[in-house]
């Protein structure tokens, strides 16, 4: 059968993000920015022609390199779930870096900022590849570049706290690597396969004839806690609210919204199609996944309520968010993993609308991240103010925005599962009222001003009056954005779920 020129387009996007960063390095300056731009939004817009394709025939189609098949030869596949993620990949990935370009002129010298466009493309083109990838050792090979190409967005200002944060951010994602490959050499021992479809007739005849149950369930542990320790999921989150923390605001950015979904979404693709359900629910390693996202839910906020320092804060509160997740992961049933993807859609829009609107505050505020420095400024930038009043909305579950959606998804899950339904309950309630709590502070201070406070800077002052629209475009997009996943939930759990049919 003769291919479409449009089943390309995702192959055309990892070369072309692969290729993008080395390509701006030889223009540089005001040329690396522009093609890196060009570059996200192209990929956006072939990601979207993807689709619509895969919308239109309802079929997942697979795609060999140089159409050589397996073994010889490596296959990425792609179907609805595949191709929206990384259209919306790319939408937050442009979003965050216009938001981010007055700061990283700022804070970033010539050859700094050039390297940065490189590992923003060799980013891209990892995410891409995990979302795409159908053999295991190629999501490796991505997984560690991707790994490297964060680390190089965390330490570019190489600064005491941004280093540091790098190298323990670094140590863990390497200890996680490692586990991931070790679980992918036990597959690989007992199946002889990378490719995924493959893996998957070889388990369901190990499980058939009962062979390598005890290899397999090590396999299926070293995997899930390896990716887990990368996704910061509790209690491996040490590393996570200074490298969110204290990097440039694109990097915040992408590395809370982008980075760690790249990592659950291919740990997804290993339970669903690569093991299949039935058998990682046999190795009970979905309950302590569950168990871990249950009490990270609750510890993330608890460890955000007690932050002093607005950005660390905002950074603690994914770790709760990543719970979530893995709450919805640890189910195992497709209602369960439907609410988790929704969770990471509605995740990366407004994580990267708090860091945009949080950096606004702070730059009305004299650069002070300090709660105490914060009153009024609210007032002093009014839309960082509303950004950071829609985004916290979103978050504690009001009704209209998306995260109010993600809760309502996970409660049902929690009413189809009579085993689980307390603790889901539990959680969901006291996770919202934790939430309540630190966002809910943080708004009334800044718009609670304090007498005596004066400031030398607003933010016209810090930065230039383009740079200010770039912001202020990008908030209002993500504003817009959380706002329709919220009101548009039901088209979207429709595509999600005829995702899902298309991915076994």
């Amino acid at each position: 059968m003769e291919m479409a020129f449009v089943q390309n387009f995702p192959f055309f996007s990892i070369i072309l993000a692969l290729f993008s960063g080395p390509l701006g390095s030889i223009f540089g300056g005001k040329n690396a920015r522009r093609i890196c731009y060009a570059v996200v939004a192209i990929i956006g817009i072939l990601s979207a022609a993807i689709f619509g394709y895969t919308i239109a025939t309802g079929q997942a189609y697979t795609y060999a390199m140089g159409h050589f098949t397996a073994p010889w030869g490596n296959e990425i596949r792609i179907g609805v779930l595949e191709a929206g993620m990384a259209t919306f990949f790319c939408v937050i990935m442009l979003l965050s870096l216009i938001a981010g370009q007055a700061e990283r002129e700022r804070v970033l010298e010539g050859a700094k900022m050039n390297l940065y466009y490189i590992m923003t493309g060799l980013l891209l083109s990892s995410l891409l590849a995990l979302i795409y990838t159908n053999d295991l050792f190629t999501a490796y090979v991505f997984v560690e570049i991707n790994t490297i190409s964060a680390c190089g967005l965390i330490m570019i200002r190489q600064n005491g706290r941004t280093l540091a944060a790098g190298t323990r951010y670094m140590v863990m994602s390497l200890l996680g690597s490692g586990m991931f490959l070790l679980g992918i050499c036990y597959l690989y021992d007992i199946t002889g396969h990378l490719l995924m479809s493959n893996i998957r007739e070889s388990v369901v005849e190990l499980a058939r004839t009962g062979q390598y149950n005890t290899s397999l369930i090590v396999a299926i542990g070293l995997m899930s806690v390896g990716l887990a320790v990368k996704c910061a999921q509790y209690p491996f989150h040490a590393w996570l609210p200074d490298a969110y923390g204290y990097s440039t605001l694109s990097s915040s950015c992408i590395l809370s919204s982008l980075v760690s979904k790249g990592y659950i979404f291919i740990l997804i693709k290993i339970f669903y199609r690569v093991l299949g359900l039935d058998q990682v629910i046999q190795s009970a390693v979905l309950n302590v996944l569950f168990a871990l996202g249950i009490v990270g839910m609750i510890m993330g906020s608890i460890s955000a309520i007690r932050e002093k320092d607005v950005y660390r804060m905002v950074a603690y509160s994914s770790v709760a968010q990543i719970g979530y997740i893995f709450m919805g992961i640890g189910v195992g049933t497709v209602e369960a993993l439907i609410a988790a993807i929704y969770h990471i859609l509605f995740h990366a829009a407004t994580k990267s609308l708090l860091f945009i609107a949080t950096n606004g505050l702070c730059l009305a505020s004299d650069r002070h991240r300090e709660f105490k420095y914060l009153s009024g400024a609210g007032a002093r930038n009014k839309l960082a103010g509303v950004a950071f009043i829609v985004g916290s909305l979103s978050m504690i579950g009001i009704p209209m925005f998306a995260g109010f959606t993600s809760k309502i998804l996970f409660a049902s899950v929690a009413m189809a599962e009579p085993d689980k339904m307390f603790w889901m309950l539990v959680a969901l309630a006291i996770s919202t009222i934790l939430n309540t709590v630190y966002f809910f502070k943080t708004v009334l201070r800044i718009y609670t001003p304090k007498e005596g406070t004066r400031f030398k800077e607003d933010v016209g002052r810090v930065i230039k009056m383009g740079d200010q629209k770039a912001m202020s475009v990008a908030m209002i997009a993500l504003c817009i954005l959380n706002v329709a996943l919220g009101l548009g939930a039901r088209g979207i759990i429709d595509l999600i779920r005829m995702g899902l049919e298309m991915f076994g």
